[in-house]
């Protein structure tokens, strides 16, 4: 068994486990923090952003790199349509992918470059909710980049001369291998091969292997993935929450026992605690809202979205600020606000027993009743233009602040000090995320709201769960004498575009019987509960199920006899007699008895569990030995 590590980010991860000749992507994260290099997709034209000044590394005189790099503040930017990274694709074959299992939503994004233009043949499998929620992740993601790609170039010289670039672009990773975001074509043909799997489902994977989803508790249908064998089990566990919020908890007891244990996508903020930033939030909000000022949360179309639109609403009620309207602007607002109160299956069970009084699991449906929350599609819509109101709050996207109704309203606020932005998504450092608009006077606040596992709540998880060996990323191994996550089973650290051996080797296989060998078969019982019958067979293999068949050509010969159980030294000296084979002298030993025949120079050693024969005599007397211990043990 092999587990090849594919991205550079542990949050994004995705990896391949050579499992049973199959190969089998887990996750596919799509690594964003590429995109904090280049200037923003304004959704309207941005005059400062246009007349920032072009940059050119000295002593550089290259005509091809006019225009490509900006400078805004010190810091060097790129003019272009915003690139990703995605997964490796020199290292495993994508066409020779198997299956790909998907834990969350926030790890599918980058499905397109997997699945399309790669030969890719295999099965995707995720829940309902992480389909269909991607789908708002990636079609929001797309329409902003399609809606204002025609005004960008696609700059490309830059990345033969970054090594003469200041920094942090001359620090970027491999910078050759980002792509431009996929096609909507493409990104509907990758959607189309996902399969729909509920938790506890199990899902033959080619006959080799059974996987199951059981839920994570990270949110809305994230899940871990447990493969099984008839010998081996292989746990996955990503986008992990212990934490009491509106998914489903954690099924730990499903993840017991693994013989190996796949740990990732942990806290990006380890040392903030996710009610703490929650309150921080609401406080800030409340400040800014009282003084006059509007809040600006760039955020993703759905997760910590409701939690946000929960709290905060009732806190300002509480507050007395009950009239300030509440908006979310994206082009799946609405499918997604809507998707989200039709998932009772998969959220806690006080979110459940709201759906059957009837009422809706989250409020925000309510909210929109009472006039308190108005989303929209686009800053542009008429009906929003005609009914928005100041001061507010607004909830849009992206949260790298590089596409999106976000990039207009920090245009429009940023000179003005009484509004302020808060940082809640913790995908993205806010310091980088704000580059491109400094300087800046709207306040900003970083309260980053990451519900999954922290260090010691992941230490915790792995001694509970016992596994026989862990692999994790190497951003978790710890650099110094305390890693971050240890275990007292073997841990096997890999890192990106590595390929890492594993311990858990296949010494067994099950296989069934066929009914004409099973008919034939006459079993006797060994002992209680053990019977046993030999058999001649064919060995077949299909479909990685293996199966015993009648062999091929004419019928066999019989099946030789199978002798067990402990010798009788008795019934052997009368068996040698009848045999011809006289005057045996038995001696006892420390661990049996020695039959001692000295006029055939042959020595028996009889044993508990085995019988030792040196025999120097002639091939008649070693057939009559022969003969004369058949006849004293039972037989198959």
């Amino acid at each position: 068994m092999k587990l090849y590590c594919l991205s550079s980010d542990a949050s994004k991860p995705c990896f391949v486990l050579s499992f049973k000749e199959l190969l089998i992507m887990l996750d596919c994260g799509l690594s964003a923090h590429s995109v904090l290099n280049f200037l923003p997709l304004p959704p309207v034209p941005s005059t400062r952003l246009a007349s920032l000044p072009n940059y050119t590394p000295p002593h550089v005189n290259d005509p091809l790199l006019e225009g490509e790099l900006k400078e805004c503040c010190g810091r060097v930017f790129v003019d272009s349509i915003p690139e990703f990274c995605p997964p490796l694709d020199k290292v495993v074959d994508f066409s020779q992918l198997d299956v790909i299992l998907i834990s969350n939503y926030t790890c599918m994004m980058a499905l397109p470059f997997i699945t399309e233009e790669t030969g890719f043949k295999g099965q995707v499998y995720a829940t309902e909710p992480t389909l269909q929620i991607g789908r708002f992740y990636l079609e929001e993601l797309s329409e902003w980049v399609s809606s204002c790609g025609s005004s960008s170039g696609a700059a490309k010289r830059w990345k033969e001369l970054v090594h003469l670039l200041p920094p942090p672009l001359a620090l970027a990773a491999r910078p050759r291998a980002w792509r431009r975001l996929f096609s909507a074509a493409a990104l509907a043909r990758a959607l189309s091969r996902v399969r729909v799997v509920g938790y506890d489902e199990r899902v033959d994977i080619y006959g080799a292997l059974d996987a199951t989803a059981v839920s994570s508790g990270f949110c809305l249908g994230s899940a871990n993935w447990v493969l099984r064998s008839a010998h081996e089990k292989v746990a996955y566990v990503s986008g992990s929450s212990t934490l009491t919020t509106h998914p489903r908890p954690i099924n730990q007891a499903a993840l017991r026992g693994a013989d190996l244990l796949v740990l990732a996508a942990l806290t990006q903020t380890p040392a903030h605690n996710p009610d703490h930033m929650l309150g921080d939030l609401c406080v800030h909000a409340t400040v800014t809202l009282r003084a006059g000022g509007s809040v600006l949360c760039p955020v993703y179309p759905s997760g910590v979205l409701y939690d946000l639109l929960e709290c905060l609403s009732a806190h300002l009620e509480g507050a007395g600020l009950a009239h300030v309207p509440l908006y979310v602007v994206s082009p799946v607002a609405d499918s997604s606000l809507a998707y989200s109160n039709i998932l009772a299956e998969w959220v806690s069970v006080g979110k459940q027993a709201r759906v059957y009084l009837p009422e809706e699991p989250f409020p925000h449906a309510a909210l929109v009743r009472a006039g308190r929350l108005k989303h929209a599609r686009s800053l542009h819509d008429d009906a929003f233009s005609a009914d928005f109101r100041q001061p507010c709050v607004v909830f849009c996207g992206h949260p790298s602040l590089r596409f999106g109704a976000a990039v207009h309203l920090v245009e429009l606020w940023a000179n003005n000090p009484a509004h302020a932005i808060i940082f809640t998504e913790p995908d993205f450092p806010y310091a980088e995320a704000l580059a491109p608009f400094q300087p800046l006077s709207m306040k900003a606040f970083h309260c980053p709201i990451d519900t999954s596992l922290n260090y010691s709540q992941a230490n915790k998880l792995v001694r509970e769960l016992r596994p026989r060996e862990l692999a994790l990323p190497e951003q978790y191994a710890g650099g110094g004498a305390r890693p971050h996550i240890s275990a007292d089973a073997p841990t096997v650290v890999v890192r990106r575009g590595a390929a890492r051996s594993l311990s858990v080797r296949r010494r067994a296989a099950r296989a069934t019987l066929c009914g004409a060998l099973a008919a034939r078969a006459t079993p006797r019982e060994l002992r209680a509960g053990l019977r046993a019958a030999p058999l001649s067979a064919a060995l077949r293999v299909r479909d990685a199920r293996l199966e015993l068949v009648a062999p091929p050509g004419p019928a066999p010969a019989p099946a030789p006899r199978l002798h067990w159980n402990a010798l009788d030294v008795e019934a052997l000296v009368r068996a040698l007699t009848r045999e011809g084979v006289t005057e045996a002298r038995v001696e006892a030993s420390a661990d049996g008895c020695i039959v001692h025949l000295p006029r055939h120079d042959t020595l028996v050693h009889v044993e508990r569990h085995a019988t030792h024969v040196f025999c120097e005599g002639r091939a008649d007397v070693r057939q009559a030995l022969r003969r004369a211990i058949a006849s004293c043990l039972p037989h198959i």
